[in-house]
């Protein structure tokens, strides 16, 4: 086990807010609850409904809570952040605040957009149109892979799952236009159908405004290629898989597999010529399909499907006309939006989608303090300490198992707030006139430094979050949990609080994150981020026995009315959100040293906790955003996250004076305890 100094300093000091002495507020919002619910009914309800009573969604948002009010809240901040490095007139060529300030202006010069209309697409609407031969598709699609149009298959790096000492080519399946399968293949669904039909007449409004000759019957036929290719493709729950997902073999092995595609010209138009080089098929069986795909559909339908993918990606950076139509589905019909995000949000998003950890330098030097690193890592390192303690309990899992998943657990590389080494953007060419040329350069600088780790040491320093990421993130093939600067910030936690508070806001977070090395995917990897099966095949049934229990509780939970949860898409968030709560109050407990946890305002420590999960977690929807959710999304909606959790935890039933007939009540042998 690492060694971590476990600090008994009050989340004041971990925010750098020291004050003369340890907070003393219980952190609750009191506002927010509402008294007309029992908490031993809906815990979710009763801690905050009275927020979720008087709230209303932004009109530019699909849902809000407390993560999507962080998220404004960065939002913010970084707008101060590049329009103060934007309205300076001096800066050094090539520097990254010259790229900042460049790209920010590129996207807010509406005249110059409206005045350009489709011209800059022109050069890559012809190269479509050029094409007099399927054999010809190949070099277009890696074109494109490089620019950003992910169509009809993606190519990404990515450490080898089963030898994670070095990078692999990752090939994935894509080329969809709707959020997922399901959404082309579900035709019992009235809501999904009524979806697709938008589908199709929103595909022909955007090919009309492109200048398209025949847009209805194109959209028509665009559809019919999607849901084909969508019928090759896993569902979500088979996608999961690891095992599944683990196909390695040289170019050359997949070319001689698909000999009717130019495989060899794909790669050699990614730079790629050397074909023993190993590569990662996620979804073999799509290959197959594809293969099938492109032999039945005439050439003149792949090119409306590409010119389709290319507006669609581009949609955003063209004229008023297309981003509106754009946002008329996507926005307003997909996830039921009111209005469009402003444009300098919009431009604000671009800059740090695309020059992120620039960005980041600049946030954590404003906004995030040196040593709260430090401070925090001796946050995480009470929760590694509760989970040995919890894995040395387990009265499930043999002795074997449980030196195994020791050693996994002692593994973990911990990071926080923000990354050692910083990207070099060196590379990249912006310039205030072009945004739509801004945005392909930055996709082709992107694609080559994924493509520059071929070969090379696995970057243990890489971070896949900027530290202006209102989230974490844990990975299997690094095993590492990385918890960025933003995810410790207001409301997601209270600097005034006693820390009990902050273990169920900030903590379960971090417990959720660890907890996610041992759940039904990140257990099958081991502390050097191999897939390997270092399980006895008597426990792994035990394991599946129990979160089969977790799988037929949350398929029981439905957000909207008629929609259920899909347990097995969820699992893994699931599991994670079980065990995370658990570790969070032994965490806490551990913080204590041995002091006895005070009572705040009439509320218990546990109960303190409790709600800090529960506020942490506020959120609402709107109807078409959680019915996408439904389909797509591995977590559940906050309210199940919550509620769902904490009627398998004994502790909560204890703290709350949960009873026999209360609507949160399971009985012991319903409930499941896995770590």
């Amino acid at each position: 086990m690492k060694s971590y100094l476990l600090s008994t300093l009050s989340f004041s000091l971990l925010t750098g807010l020291a004050q003369a002495a340890a907070p003393t507020g219980s952190g609750i919002q009191a506002q927010a609850i509402d008294k007309t619910q029992r908490a031993q009914d809906n815990f979710f309800r009763y801690s905050q409904g009275s927020w979720l009573n008087s709230t209303e969604i932004p009109a530019d948002k699909s849902d809000w809570g407390s993560f999507m009010k962080a998220r404004e809240d960065v939002q913010q901040q970084l707008r101060g952040i590049v329009e103060e490095i934007a309205s300076s007139s001096a800066h050094v060529p090539g520097s990254d605040r010259q790229k900042i300030a460049d790209l920010y202006a590129s996207f807010m010069d509406v005249a110059k957009l409206e005045q350009l209309g489709l011209q800059p697409l022109q050069t890559e609407m012809d190269r479509i149109a050029a094409l007099s031969d399927k054999n010809q598709i190949p070099a277009l699609i890696a074109h494109f892979n490089q620019i950003g149009v992910h169509a009809p298959y993606s190519l990404n790096v990515h450490p080898d799952n089963k030898d994670a000492t070095r990078y692999v080519i990752d090939l994935s399946q894509s080329g969809l236009g709707l959020p997922n399968r399901d959404y082309y293949l579900k035709l019992d669904d009235p809501k999904t159908s009524e979806i697709r039909a938008k589908y199709q007449l929103h595909v022909e409004k955007m090919l009309a405004l492109a200048g398209n000759k025949q847009p209805a019957a194109n959209a028509t036929l665009i559809l019919a290629l999607e849901t084909a290719l969508a019928k090759a493709q896993w569902s979500a729950v088979e996608n999961r898989d690891p095992v599944k997902r683990y196909n390695l073999m040289t170019i050359a092995a997949l070319q001689s597999s698909h000999p009717d595609y130019d495989w060899l010209a794909y790669f050699a138009k990614m730079g790629i010529q050397d074909a023993s080089s190993k590569l990662n098929l996620r979804q073999p069986s799509y290959l197959a399909g594809f293969d099938q795909i492109l032999k039945d559909t005439p050439l003149t339908v792949w090119q409306s499907y590409f010119e389709w993918q290319l507006i669609n990606g581009f949609a955003h950076y063209l004229s008023a006309a297309l981003v509106q139509e754009d946002f008329a589905f996507k926005g307003e019909i997909l996830s039921g939006a009111k209005e469009d995000r402003s444009r300098q949000k919009r431009a604000i998003a671009l800059v740090d989608h695309t020059l992120g950890e620039s960005i980041g330098r600049n946030y954590v030097e404003k906004y995030f303090p040196p040593e709260r690193k430090a401070q925090t890592t001796a946050m995480v390192g009470h929760f590694l300490t509760a989970f040995k303690q919890s894995i040395e309990g387990l009265d499930w899992m043999s002795a074997q198992t449980k030196k195994e998943a020791q050693i996994k657990l002692s593994k973990i590389k911990v990071k926080v707030g923000y990354p050692n080494q910083w990207r070099d953007y060196s590379a990249l060419t912006i310039t205030k006139d072009d945004l739509l040329g801004n945005v392909m350069r930055a996709h082709q600088w992107e694609t080559q430094r994924e493509l520059n780790k071929l070969g090379k040491p696995i970057d243990h320093e890489e971070w896949g979050m900027t530290p202006q990421t209102v989230n974490a993130y844990y990975s299997p093939t690094m095993n590492e949990i990385v918890f960025p600067a933003a995810r410790m910030q207001a409301p997601l936690v209270d600097v005034n609080a006693e820390d009990a508070f902050n273990y169920g806001a900030l903590g379960i977070s971090i417990g959720h994150e660890i907890s996610h090395a041992f759940d039904d995917s990140g257990s099958q990897y081991d502390g050097d981020g191999n897939l390997r099966d270092w399980w006895t095949k008597e426990d792994r049934i035990r394991f599946a026995a129990k979160t089969k229990v977790l799988v037929d509780q949350y398929n029981g939970y439905s957000p909207v009315p008629g929609h259920f949860l899909n347990g097995a898409l969820t699992l893994g968030e699931n599991i994670a959100d079980n065990a995370g709560i658990v570790m969070a109050l032994k965490a806490y407990k551990i913080s204590l040293a041995g002091k006895p946890a005070p009572v705040i305002d009439g509320w218990t420590a546990e109960q303190r906790l409790f709600m800090g999960l529960a506020q942490a977690r506020r959120s609402k929807s709107r109807e078409q955003r959680a019915l996408a959710l439904i389909k797509t999304d591995p977590h559940s909606p906050g309210e199940f996250r919550v509620n769902g959790s904490l009627k398998n935890l004994p502790d909560f039933y204890q703290a709350f004076d949960v009873k026999a007939g209360d609507q949160m009540y399971l009985t012991p042998e319903q409930r499941v305890s896995i770590w």
